[in-house]
């Protein structure tokens, strides 16, 4: 029990590193929390200070979640402190339980007053190395609806829906065997209501046709 919590601990200080912080102090000298959206994320660092370093933030956001699940898990060694009923092997259970751990670090950080970002990008790391066919889909998705719409949010709750939907169609309509797909969907489908819940203000923006949308053009000089 102590090594996981090891593992949960370090993933969750893993996923509070606020990159979006750290990028918008170093080049401008801001806190990308009091412009724009008000989001810690490369989202709004994309709006508030151009896409090259949104995409950088969007990037290393990712890579946390990958840190987590590719290093940090593989700290665990023996048994689990608890049964293991999942078609998984004890290794890739903590990976998803890493993950847990740090998209909850992005979203709460603990070096930011826990007022972090939205999780997408770290979940988006965790799950390219779990789900990789079914985030290459997301991918497309959310590249299509930024593209035609040019809101980040629609694509980003467009992504995270689709990542479970794409399991459920190879699952059950074309028939491909996806390993541990009775744990996996919950799991999915838990990261991506979080997600969805960290929207709630952009859902309503949208609604309400307030939402910011991408420009390519940087914002903040």
């Amino acid at each position: 029990m102590f090594l996981l919590a090891i593992i949960v601990i370090l993933s969750y200080l893993v996923g509070s590193i606020p990159t979006s912080i750290i990028v918008s102090k170093a080049v401008k000298g801001i806190d990308i929390r009091e412009h724009g959206s008000g989001n810690a994320g490369g989202s709004n660092v994309m709006r508030v200070l151009g896409w090259k370093h949104g995409l950088m933030v969007i990037i290393l956001d990712a890579l946390k979640g990958v840190l987590a699940v590719v290093v940090v898990a593989r700290l665990h060694y023996g048994g689990l402190p608890f049964a293991n009923i999942s078609p998984f092997d004890d290794f890739t259970l903590v990976q998803i339980i890493a993950g847990i751990a740090a998209v909850a670090g992005h979203i709460w950080t603990v070096f930011a007053g826990f007022k972090g970002g939205k999780g997408i990008a770290t979940a988006l790391g965790i799950m390219i190395v779990i789900v990789t066919v079914d985030m290459l889909i997301a991918l497309g998705v959310f590249a299509l609806v930024v593209m035609f719409s040019r809101y980040i949010s629609l694509g980003s709750i467009f992504a995270a829906v689709s990542v479970p939907v794409a399991m459920v169609l190879r699952e059950n309509v074309f028939h491909e065997h996806i390993v541990g797909y009775n744990t996996l969907l919950p799991f999915v489908i838990a990261v991506s209501v979080l997600v969805i819940l960290t929207h709630r203000k952009n859902v309503i923006r949208l609604l309400n046709g307030t939402e910011n949308k991408l420009s390519f053009k940087k914002k903040l000089s």
